[in-house]
């Protein structure tokens, strides 16, 4: 593709689509067809143009991806036009994501996931199968390419694989649109009666197409029928099957999740939805913040930094205006609470990003989701406008003269955007790389202003804080790591799915409650980028200090149970991989060390003792030097599963 302006020109379809978004070209430096007189006299464009149009270029992007399933050169081009963004930097941010392309393909894309959870649940002989029906991923058959894929978010139904067909009503981006999974005798169109935000949106007509589809667990001759008719494939369960919880009085931030309808907004206030809300009004956004400290929350995400810290440190900030971000790119392999969260109770988000807005004195918020997530995308973008036609979103939220509101931008496939600077990158048109730090996002983030970044799982966490008092909240957990904590659960297990404990629960009542293998050979606890426990560790208390303690990490909650039929070489192989694979590339760290740990794993896979003992050397020497110089999280953490497989599991002796 040429990275200049040229003469390609978009299809019909390509045009419709970002205009769509954008509104049709308002002159003919932007695109229209046709110059006008005005246009002959001046000129249009410019670096304040870009500036102010920059961040649409993700959107236009997906636009066009989602009507054609790729982007042309023509395409692009129009975008350049439309948004006055240099061809060679939109090219850089579409051929940075991996749900993007820019060669043709056909309509239907089915992603399988090779990631460690699916691993562990056959999906190997999976794709082995379908390689059979269909051919190796990457070749077209039957209108249809089926592509390896790192983690999908699916892991409590591994094996899994998400269908994105391209060329559909946006409105129809999913066929199983909203499932109640309320209590037992409530209909569909009971929940419909009770108007805007009382229940869930209609059923797509008997037919219609559809944009994604979830298939897990996935089978072989499952996914061949559903590339041929998407139509046919099974519907996705409620989001109360990955909550083995469901209905426990224990419960707090899981607590709606099976017991309402999550589209319905009567339902949410009548089992105190916006109670905090209300409090935090009588508050002050001082008050709110004094309340967080308080509490003790700290960040779920990993980092476990403390939330109020971070909210006083946004508000006292005398450059604006403030932004609030959601972190809802949960990437890391095996993480899939958020989405459970958003799938189950969106109105809690949207509750909690209000409050957070509040407190740190943004008026407008961005839930930046994982593209790889049809169904969280369509119950929030149905909360948000039912909150906003409830007077609970806008310019005057609950009469207090408090103007908010909230934006989705969809994220494209890419682990990095996990990190909260790769997230202000992308949402601002930029490849989604991160920043050095400092300035911090407290100072200078989104749209270089200062910036509170939260994800899911924290955020939620506010309510309780508010409902209940600070005092109460702290009363859960231990002294450093108060409330409760979500675990995602994945693996040999009997009950893989989202558990909800206090801090303070060891590891072996967790796996007691999901069932364990006979034979368990260890447990990943963090994901990817976290360390392994032996069958010896187990009692292991699940806090951020005592994991630390113990010499591994709580990380974002991932649960990943192995048995003894599990080669652990290969398991780290494909932890290598999937690290050298999502590096940004942007610092040399990382960007080389990931590949030469990859080399590495690959040389002694099927070596042991002196054999294997000059690559553990130099892995440990690559290792460290990640730790130490990487921009991010993705390279300082990319040899902490593989240290602790060495050195606690014995791997390789």
């Amino acid at each position: 593709m040429d990275l200049k302006y040229t003469d390609a020109t978009p299809s019909d379809a390509e045009r419709e689509a970002v205009d769509a978004l954008l509104g049709p070209p308002p002159s003919g430096w932007e695109g229209a067809a046709e110059r006008s007189d005005e246009d002959l006299r001046w000129a249009r464009g410019g670096a304040a143009a870009a500036r102010d149009r920059r961040d649409q270029l993700l959107p236009a992007l997906h636009a066009v991806n989602d009507r054609v399933g790729w982007i042309s050169e023509g395409a692009l081009d129009y975008i350049c036009r439309r948004l006055t963004v240099a061809p060679a930097e939109a090219y850089g941010v579409a051929t940075f994501y991996a749900m993007f392309a820019v060669r043709p393909r056909p309509a239907k894309v089915l992603h399988v996931c090779t990631d460690l959870a699916c691993a562990a649940r056959g999906s190997a002989a999976v794709r082995a199968d379908l390689t059979e029906r269909l051919g190796p991923a990457g070749t077209p058959a039957e209108g249809t390419v089926w592509q390896e894929s790192p983690c999908l978010g699916l892991c409590e139904r591994a094996p899994a694989a998400l269908l994105l067909r391209a060329g559909v009503d946006p409105d129809l981006r999913s066929l199983a649109r909203i499932q109640p999974g309320g209590p037992p005798g409530r209909s569909l169109g009971e929940f419909e009666e009770r108007g805007p935000g009382g229940g869930a949106p209609e059923e797509p007509t008997a037919g219609a197409t559809r944009c994604s589809a979830v298939i897990a667990p996935a089978t072989a001759p499952t996914l061949v029928t559903a590339a041929r008719t998407p139509e046919s494939a099974p519907q996705e369960p409620p989001p109360a099957a990955a909550v083995p919880q469901s209905g426990d009085p224990a419960l707090v931030l899981l607590k709606r999740i099976g017991t309402v309808d999550p589209a319905s907004l009567d339902d949410y206030r009548s089992t105190g939805g916006y109670t905090a809300l209300r409090r935090a009004f009588a508050l002050g956004p001082a008050g709110v913040i004094r309340e967080v400290l308080e509490a003790g929350l700290v960040g779920r995400g990993g980092a476990a930094f403390p939330t109020g810290r971070k909210w006083q440190a946004t508000a006292q900030q005398a450059d604006g205006p403030h932004h609030l971000v959601c972190n809802a790119d949960e990437s890391e392999p095996g993480t899939f609470k958020d989405r459970v969260l958003m799938e189950g109770d969106p109105y809690a988000l949207v509750e909690a990003m209000t409050i957070a807005g509040y407190a740190v004195g943004a008026h407008q918020g961005y839930v930046y989701l994982r593209g790889e997530y049809p169904r969280a995308y369509e119950r929030l973008a149905h909360a948000l406008a039912s909150a906003r036609t409830r007077g609970l979103l806008g310019p005057d939220v609950l009469g207090q003269g408090y103007a908010f509101d909230i934006e989705i931008r969809r994220g494209a496939g890419a682990y990095i955007c996990g990190e909260e600077t790769a997230i202000f990158n992308s949402i601002e048109g930029q490849r989604g790389e991160p920043r050095s730090k400092p300035p911090f996002p407290v100072e200078k983030g989104l749209f270089g202003k200062p910036t509170a970044v939260n994800n899911v799982e924290t955020l939620v966490n506010v309510l309780p804080i508010l409902e209940h008092g600070a005092a109460a909240y702290a009363a859960t957990g231990t002294e450093t790591s108060t409330g409760t904590k979500l675990f995602c659960v994945s693996g040999q297990v009997d009950r893989p799915g989202v558990y909800e404990l206090p801090f303070g629960a060891n590891l072996r009542e967790l796996l007691d409650l999901a069932g364990p293998p006979g034979r368990l050979r260890a447990v990943l606890l963090g994901g990817a980028a976290g360390g392994f426990v032996r069958p010896d560790e187990l009692d292991v208390p699940l806090t951020f200090e005592g994991t630390r303690a113990a010499g591994t990490t709580l990380g974002s909650g991932v649960v990943l149970v192995l048995d003894d039929s599990v080669e652990l070489p290969r398991v780290l192989l494909r932890i290598a991989d999937f690290f050298r694979d999502e590096s940004c590339g942007q610092c040399v760290p990382c960007r080389v060390g990931t590949v030469r740990q990859e080399e590495a794993l690959h040389r002694i896979v099927d070596r042991t003792g002196a054999g294997a003992a000059e690559d553990i050397a130099l892995m440990r020497e690559v290792g460290q030097a990640m730790r130490d110089a990487s921009i991010c999280g993705l390279g300082q953490t990319a040899w902490n599963a593989v240290e602790s497989a060495i050195d606690r599991l014995g791997v390789y002796k």
